[in-house]
């Protein structure tokens, strides 16, 4: 499996930006794929997941209403879309991937699949 983030990049605060999680290697219609970030000095914070089927969501409070997460099943990847960016948003972004249960799909450590990491700075 392979997950390759990217997106990333400076922009000012109140702007937007659209991060792309292309996935390979299996199926993953049992799957959520997750959005994490993690700043400098801070442990790795969820953002946002969606379920490859049906699609459900959930979001951090910190980004809803925010953010928006989507998928492309035919491209097999998975999108945040950014918007209102803020400068406590500055991170490294990753994506994630695995058949979590519902209750785990926050917890970074339910996950086995990570990508690479995407950087997002915004400025104030």
């Amino acid at each position: 499996v392979q997950l390759q983030a990217s997106g990333g990049g400076l922009v000012q605060a109140g702007g937007s930006l659209r991060l792309s999680c292309a996935a390979s290697g299996r199926t993953f219609s049992n799957y959520i794929m997750g959005w994490f970030r993690q700043a400098p000095g801070k442990e790795r914070e969820f953002v946002a997941a969606i379920r490859w089927i049906g699609g459900s969501t959930i979001y951090a409070d910190s980004v809803k209403d925010r953010f928006a997460i989507s998928r492309d099943s035919v491209k097999n990847t998975v999108y945040l879309q950014m918007n209102r960016l803020k400068p406590e948003d500055t991170a490294v972004y990753y994506c994630a991937a695995d058949r979590v249960s519902t209750l785990a799909t926050s917890r970074a450590g339910a996950y086995y699949y990570w990508g690479q990491g995407t950087l997002v700075t915004v400025s104030s």
